[in-house]
């Protein structure tokens, strides 16, 4: 993971009613052992992190230009103005964003770095926290470390796919729920739009499942391994930063009809991206209940246990709240 370009500028808030101030790196960080693994724990944190993902937008809805950072950005790309330069700029408007919303200090770390033939710009406002370690006597000492898991605001930004223009899912950056004027206020500075609701394409792509699964009348052992393997591909994106492509998904279903999910989905017309950030949160609500015994068939998705399906355990029996209409309407015919 190859780090071509990196700094650490500090954003300092002194003590009472002073503002927010920018204490700027003059040179960039020599490469080290130490700056990888950074890289490496800033990447895992991120990916853990909830997040909007989309790409810039061009104007704001008066007209105007939505945000310096992306013409900034392509400036120095094009060699226009060097990294440090770049990144003080941005530096300096985060500074006032914070100083508008927090009154934490902070280091800004900006890096621009290489995965394989894929180049991203990377940035994230971290803060410490106190620790404990053991010195050379052995003896316990107080130590500050950088605590990526608190990580107020963060951006990563695909290069390739922004300067190929292949894509409106090039750019992720943190949305603190805690904090919706310092998200909204980050998204402005950034210039960003969302292209996706990670969440809302999630859930759809899970029912589009389900009604798959329901449509071929899988078995038992079939459905669940299905549901495994999605959830698997799902979530291994998850924790690589990756959307979800709904072609690479359906290879992974059946790689004896590789294109049997992907074209259910088009053909019914779920209305899905091409690709979905997958959501950790609605991921981790999924799963199917099946089983079939005595001409009995039943199956549901995970998260309608104890709303749509009860079951009681003393009993042993279930409870469906929401009739499927086909099947209320064969009901009705019989009674």
């Amino acid at each position: 993971m190859p780090i071509l370009h990196s700094i650490i500028h500090r954003i300092d808030k002194a003590v009472g009613e002073a503002p927010m101030s920018l204490v700027p790196a003059t040179a960039e960080l020599p490469p080290s052992p130490a700056l990888d693994d950074l890289l490496a724990g800033f990447n895992d944190a991120f990916n853990a992190k909830p997040k909007a993902w989309g790409h810039f937008a061009e104007t704001t809805p008066e007209g105007e230009v939505s945000s310096p950072f992306a013409s900034e950005l392509s400036d120095y790309l094009d060699g226009g103005r060097d990294f440090v330069a770049f990144s003080r700029d941005l530096a300096g408007r985060i500074a006032e964003l914070v100083g508008a919303h927090l009154s934490l200090s902070g280091d800004l770390l900006v890096l621009h770095h290489q995965v394989g033939d894929t180049r991203y710009l990377s940035l994230a406002l971290l803060h410490h926290r106190e620790g404990f370690g053991i010195d050379d006597r052995l003896a316990v000492v107080p130590v500050r470390q950088l605590n990526l898991a608190q990580m107020t605001l963060a951006a990563r930004l695909n290069l390739n796919q922004w300067q190929a223009g292949d894509s409106r899912q090039y750019l992720a950056w943190t949305r603190d729920r805690g904090g919706k004027k310092l998200a909204e206020g980050f998204a402005a500075l950034l210039g960003a739009e969302e292209g996706v609701d990670a969440s809302g394409e999630t859930r759809t792509l899970l029912k589009a499942f389900s009604d798959f699964v329901e449509q071929e009348d899988l078995p038992e052992e079939a459905s669940r391994e299905k549901t495994d393997a999605l959830i698997d591909y799902a979530s291994d994106q998850a924790r690589r930063g990756e959307p979800m492509t709904l072609e690479a998904l359906s290879e992974v279903l059946d790689e004896q009809q590789p294109k049997a999910f992907y074209d259910h989905i088009r053909n019914a017309d779920y209305g899905l991206s091409p690709e979905i950030p997958p959501d950790r949160r609605t991921l981790s609500q999924f799963r199917r209940f099946t089983g079939r015994a005595g001409g009995v068939s039943i199956s549901f998705d995970f998260h309608l246990l104890g709303s749509g399906v009860e079951y009681d355990e003393d009993q042993d029996r279930l409870i469906i709240k929401q009739v499927p209409k086909q099947l209320r309407e064969q009901l009705k015919r019989q009674g």
